[in-house]
């Protein structure tokens, strides 16, 4: 398997192997790096992947090594990684996928339910645990975050020699537990920076030092952002043990739907890759906060930032971003009409009229096929509380819902009418104990109410590694910059990494 830059020329002479795609993370022109073919599995190999998917591992190493060569990693070096990978899970399916209960606003659910597929389990408690890696070579890894990426990275690479960890966050815009995960780690080799302004700002200094040649090169830049591949590759595993799972419980699916909070579009790629493998997927909903992006593509046609809006402080903030970069992943996909070099050229011209004018509208082909592969609704704020507040609500058997699960859920109800009856899963992509501000807002009877996750669901429903990260005394290290600027950052990777 070999692999391509959206943005590069399209000839075969030019697409580099798997560890130099995940080493590189961003193309030299800016392009993401996407695999020059999808393996297609008929139903021989989903019966045979269906057989295992008991054991993720297994499941996993199965999928991961239609993309990875065995020059390159053996097998037996992929199953140690993956071993390694999700040893720390407290979950033995690792990702369970668990029935919703039925609640007022969803008039078909005890007919026609729901269902979560928990995707925190891991040591942060977020969905991109499952797509932390570990690099096998020096490395100074660059990562910006909007909130769980940013914990899973630190975790998965905290202590490992020859790597130096940066993680930038914009300063006050992720969760007080998502700050702590993140500055309560000590290791030597782990840099938490936090920079003014939003997530986008971030993600555009990420890019521009990986876009300085001379830098990159010099620091041996590894990025771990949602950007590199190996994070949505990996992250395609769990929706093909979500559907193996959903078969268990309810007999074999002719077909299944997910419903995915989506932000930088990572997640949702993930699923599309599957369903382009052959996974039985009839739709993925894109489901978005007020920032919505994504949505607007649907609605207006084309793919714009809303510059003079700008980014919506919101209850799920890992969703609030401007701009969301996994998406032109997909838009190569929907720029190919079969001519490779073709495909590569239209989507550097819309790249670079997207970075110019903020928007492109893309042509009436490509929204067709958009719309036969995606649904899209945004859910607000007061819907996002609502929603929390109904299943917390439930009877008999309650479920407590995070803020960016809830857009996932909402958004499912409301298209669930207009589907047919296709069982559908929704991510849940972090505990609801990272954003207790929303959960706090949605549960409360009252503000003098005393608040606590054991008090509203038992005890010992908190993990207890929370219990740390709430506690304001313990200490934490973070370099907080004035400037979001790429040289500040520069400054601060050079003075600490000493070549």
């Amino acid at each position: 398997m070999k692999y391509r830059s959206t943005r590069g020329s399209g000839k075969i002479e030019d697409v580099i192997d798997f560890e130099s795609a995940v080493l590189n993370g961003l193309a030299p022109e800016g392009g993401l790096y996407i695999p020059t073919d999808i393996p297609q599995l008929d139903e021989v190999a989903l019966d045979k992947l269906r057989k295992i998917s008991g054991d993720f591992g297994l499941l996993a190493v199965e999928i991961l090594s239609l993309y990875i060569d065995e020059s390159e990693i053996s097998r037996e070096e992929l199953k140690e990684l993956v071993n390694r990978s999700y040893s720390t899970f407290q979950h033995p399916d690792v990702t369970p996928v668990i029935q919703l209960p039925a609640v007022k606003s969803d008039p078909e659910g005890s007919s026609n339910p729901l269902y979560l597929l928990e995707l925190f389990h891991g040591p942060t408690f977020a969905f991109k645990d499952l797509a932390a890696n570990e690099p096998r070579h020096r490395l100074t890894v660059v990562g910006a975050t909007s909130g769980d990426t940013g914990g899973a990275a630190i975790y998965g690479l905290r202590n490992k020699e020859d790597v130096e960890v940066f993680i930038l966050h914009p300063e006050g815009k992720v969760s007080p537990i998502q700050e702590a995960q993140m500055t309560m780690v000590m290791d030597p080799n782990v840099h938490n920076v936090s920079l003014p302004g939003h997530f986008d700002d971030c993600q555009n200094i990420v890019k521009k030092l990986f876009g300085n040649e001379e830098f990159r090169n010099k620091f041996q830049l590894g990025a771990v952002n949602s950007i590199n591949w190996a994070r949505i590759l990996a992250q395609t595993v769990y929706y093909f043990k979500a559907y193996f799972s959903l078969e268990s419980k309810i007999g074999k699916c002719q077909k299944v739907i997910f419903s995915v909070p989506t932000g930088n579009f990572g997640d949702i790629l993930a699923g599309h890759y599957a369903r382009q493998m052959g996974l039985p997927i009839e739709r993925l909903i894109i489901a978005t906060n007020q920032n919505d992006i994504l949505h607007r593509v649907f609605t207006a046609g084309a793919y714009s930032k809303d510059a003079e809006q700008g980014v919506q402080p919101t209850h799920s903030p890992a969703m609030d971003i401007l701009v969301s970069s996994n998406f032109e992943r997909l838009l190569w996909y929907l720029a190919n009409t079969g001519d490779v070099p073709q495909a590569c050229a239209t989507l550097t011209k819309w790249m670079s009229e997207f970075a110019s004018t903020g928007q492109v509208q893309l042509p009436e082909a490509a929204l067709i096929q958009l719309r036969k592969w995606f649904l899209s609704y945004t859910i607000n704020d007061a819907k996002t509380v609502e929603i929390i507040r109904d299943f917390y609500t439930a009877t008999p058997s309650p479920y407590l819902l995070d803020p960016h699960t809830a857009v996932g859920v909402g958004a499912a109800l409301e298209l669930k009418a207009q589907l047919s009856p296709t069982p559908i899963v929704c991510l849940a992509t972090a505990h609801p104990a990272k954003f207790q501000a929303a959960v706090q807002l949605a549960t409360q009877k009252s503000p003098d109410d005393r608040f606590d996750f054991d008090s509203i669901m038992g005890q010992g429903y908190l993990p207890e590694p929370f219990r740390e990260w709430m506690n304001p005394n313990l200490p934490r290290r973070c370099h907080r910059l004035t400037s979001a600027e790429p040289q500040a950052v520069q400054d601060l990777i050079a003075s600490i990494v000493r070549q």
